[in-house]
This record gives structure tokens, sequence and C-alpha cells, in this order.
């Protein structure tokens, strides 16, 4: 795709002035997430805690997907007006609404436009939660730790989710509290934590950009009393995934202060495995115990669901090519599973997923429709699923890219389905990334009815995203989503 942006005729004189906007946004969107708990978006992009440089690229990539002209130039006297109307909590999609201006304003000014289009919320100090709701961490592993990086930085004014505590089984070394907080702070994949953390030891807790978080140590869920910590009804989110059933999930249930449990594996029995923007709508205000499903799941289900309701899905074979895990062997060595004891850094691993059967929990019309298979690769993160389809009518790459990108921009899933056009585009190009999975469109094979998909996904953040888009569900925040229609931002 070209890009359409008017040519300037000083392009570093054009770049210093939209840097400087960039930097003035700041400011006015730590605000309003501080102060009124509104989180703003670029087609979806979190706005939120970004630098000028990470705010200039999500113009830019809006630009090249969608091409239009929305610039800085554009977007920044949009946050200014929606800064001096003060809204209620909500998320709300700025460079949408900012293409619906230039399309629909009709002379308006901004404020009357925003007004009309947020509605009867602005300035109502509408609370997306009653009270704020107590999480708990229980196991400390890699999405352990990057749910905490989540929670941390979407606190906003404290009264939401509050990570208060983490529960880990002792370790051997003496400053295991020291340890536990460099894991925190810095991560191989994924950087600094963006902020500070600081240690107390005679207090058993770490302070995370001001969230004091109790570390409980403990080996079992029947050693911990919550409400000795001061923590009521919270959440626990078990990362250990050693209880994956009913009976094993409950034993948290029985923990004072305790009131309900969310699973980062995939759930066995009669435990709900959710994948959000597909059947969340399972969680209700009774559940108790859910399952967030696996990463590929979560990766697989946006796109199959999308595609069943467009063109439908006679059959198909979900092949993952997935980032090795501490469940494999650095060097070879015992495992009881197959191959997964020879050494990951140096093989490539076939290996069994469960995610093609598990697609039928979330999407029942899909039962007994899809095969699958896992090739472990030597790669620390990021992974790929590569969707092999019967649809239910023949269609073209050209119809079919369309569709998709439509679906990443517009639809209920952008939050779980992002797009990309780049003709480089590698895996660590997706490391961070916060949808469940990133549709390549340059790889897009079709053949009448057959296609062949490839979609990338951060098997860790995209994944602990959606844990905590669950865990919200679960907590019963309820935002504001000022809705945009798509045909005045469309092409």
């Amino acid at each position: 795709m070209s890009d359409k942006r008017p040519k300037p005729e000083d392009f570093f004189k054009d770049w210093k002035k939209r840097e400087a906007l960039a930097e003035a946004m700041i400011p006015l969107i730590g605000r309003l997430y501080r102060e009124n708990n509104v989180s703003l978006y670029l087609y979806g992009r979190n706005m939120v805690n970004q630098s000028v440089t990470d705010l200039m690229k999500a113009h830019r990539f809006v630009r090249q997907v969608e091409q239009n002209e929305l610039s800085e130039f554009e977007t920044f006297p949009m946050i200014e007006a929606l800064a001096d109307i003060s809204p209620g909590p909500a998320h709300i999609d700025i460079g949408k609404l900012t293409v619906q201006y230039q399309n629909i304003g009709n002379g308006r000014d901004r404020s009357t436009f925003l007004r009309e289009q947020i509605g009867d919320d602005i300035g109502e100090q509408r609370k997306p939660l009653p009270q704020p709701q107590d999480v708990v961490l229980y196991g400390f592993g890699r999405i352990g730790r990057l749910v905490a990086r989540l929670l941390i930085e979407k606190a906003g004014g404290g009264d939401l989710l509050r990570l208060r505590a983490i529960v880990v089984r002792k370790g051997r070394s003496p400053n295991d509290l020291e340890k536990r907080a460099s894991l925190l702070r810095r991560d191989s994949v994924h950087g600094s934590f963006k902020g500070t953390i600081r240690v107390l030891k005679d207090d058993n807790k770490l302070v995370c950009n001001g969230n004091e978080v109790h570390v409980i140590y403990a080996d079992s869920p029947s050693e911990v009393d919550y409400t000795h910590y001061n923590i009521d009804n919270a959440i626990i989110v078990d990362n250990t995934g050693v209880w994956r059933d009913e009976a094993g999930l409950s034993q948290h249930l029985s923990c004072p202060g305790a009131g309900k449990v969310i699973l980062t594996a995939p759930g066995k029995d009669n435990i709900p495995n959710i994948v959000y923007g597909i059947n969340d709508d399972e969680i209700g205000d009774s559940s108790t115990l859910v399952s967030a499903a696996s990463c590929t799941t979560n990766a697989i289900v946006p796109v199959l669901k999308a595609l069943l309701d467009e063109y439908g899905i006679q059959h198909g074979h979900v092949e993952t090519v997935h980032a090795y895990t501490n469940d494999q062997n650095l060097i070879d060595n015992y495992h009881k599973g197959e191959r997964r004891g020879r050494s990951a850094a140096l093989n490539m691993v076939l290996t069994e997923t469960g995610a093609a059967k598990a697609v039928s929990k979330a999407i029942p019309e899909l039962a007994g429709k899809l095969t699958g298979n896992a090739i472990r690769v030597p790669t620390p993160n990021v992974s790929m699923a590569i969707l092999n389809l019967q649809l239910g009518r023949a269609t073209s790459v050209e119809e079919l890219n369309e569709f998709m990108r439509a679906t990443a921009l517009y639809s209920p899933l952008q939050q779980q389905i992002g797009y990309t056009i780049s003709p480089e585009a590698v895996s660590t190009d997706f490391v961070g990334d916060r949808h469940a999975c990133v549709f390549d469109s340059r790889a897009t094979i079709v053949d009448g009815s057959n296609c062949v998909l490839y979609c990338w996904y951060d098997n860790e953040f995209g994944y602990s995203c959606q844990v905590v888009r669950c865990l919200e569900k679960m907590a019963g925040v309820n935002w504001l989503m000022v809705p945009v229609a798509r045909h005045a931002a469309a092409r």
C-alpha cells in the first residue's frame, strides 16, 4: 500500500512540528488517565504511558494501514478538546473519532462534536467498579510477572484492579525477595520494567510504582490467609498450572479473603475456557472458577470466529510454530513428554498441541473440524499459527485480506486481531504486541475456497493482555466504549 500523506516541503521541519505536538499530548493523555480513568487509543493502539516516538509511530501505522491523512496535527486538537470537557471513565479511540470529525463534523467545534459522540457520561463520575478489586498472583513465572506489569501499568487512579500480593514458594537464596524484584525489574525478552521497584525486606513487600505488593511464601493454597494482609474478596490468578480441574482450583476458594479464581492455562472438566472477545459472556456474576485457555487458543480462535461468520469453515488444520518454553530442557535430559527432553535451544521439536481441540470450547460449531500440531523452535518468544482451511465459499487474496483488515480495525475483535502489511515482518517485531494475534496479510494464500493464513502472536505478552481482559470482566469492570461508525473512517 502506498502512503498518501502529502509530501512536506521540509521533512525535518515537519517532523519537529509533529514531535512537539506528540510531546504536548503526553501530559493531556496522562491527566485524562489518572484523574478521569479515560484510556485513549489510536485505531486500537494504546496511547497511555507511551513515548513521543511511540505516539508518532502509531500515527504512521494508521496512515499506512488506512491510507488516510491522520497525523498529530489532527489528533492533538481533539485530545485538547477532550481534556477540556473532562469525560467520565471510558475507553476512547481518539484516532477514529478524529477521522469521523473530519468526515461528518459539518463545521461544529470539536467539543460539541465530542459531547454528541460520547453522550451523557461526559463529566459524570461513573465508576467502572463500585470499589477497588483486590488481585493476587499465585505463582510468579513468565506469565505472572507480565500480568503484574500490566496490572501496575493499568492501576490508573487506584480505584480499579489493585495488585495486592503475589504467592510463591520460598526460594533457596537468602535474598529471595530481591531476586523476585530483580526478575520483575529486568526481562531479557520484554525489557525493563517501566517505573521503579522498591524492596521492603522487613515488611516482605515490593512497592512498584507506588503499589504495595505483599510477597507471601506458601507451598499450597491451604497455607494462606489473605485477610491477614487486609485482602478481601480477592481474585486469585493461578499462574502455576499445577491445578487445572475444579477440585484442584477450588483449594483457592477455601482461603480466607479469596473470592474467585482465574487460571492462566487450559482448564479441565467443567472449568469454562474463556477466549476474551469470543465467549467472555460466559463469565457471570456467579462465576468463581474460569480458565483463560492457552496462548495458542487465544491466538487462533478470534480469526477462526471471524472467518466462520463471514465465509463458513468446512474443516482445517492448525500448525503452530511455537517459541520454546520453560517446560523444555535447555540441554538433552529426561522429560516425561515425547521429544521435549531434547535441547530446546538446538532443535526444532515436533510436539502435540491441544489448541485445535480446545477451539470447540469457545466455538462449538467447529467441534471435530480441526486438527493440530506444534513445532517448538529455538526462539524465546513470539509464535506463529498457520491456519490451513477449507472455507464455505470461494474468495480471493484481496477480498480475504480486506475482510481481515476491516475486522482488525473496526470490529469488536480489534483488541484480539492485529494486522500487518509489512513485507519484512519477522517474529521479533511482535514482541510486546497486545493483540491475541496479528494477521500477516503479505503471506495469505488463497485457492478458491482453500486458504492458508499466517498469524503471529506474542505467546507471553499478548496472552497476558487477554488474561487481564478476562480479569477485568470477572471483576465486573464496566467501561464506556465510544462507538465509531466504520463508514466515517473508511477509505
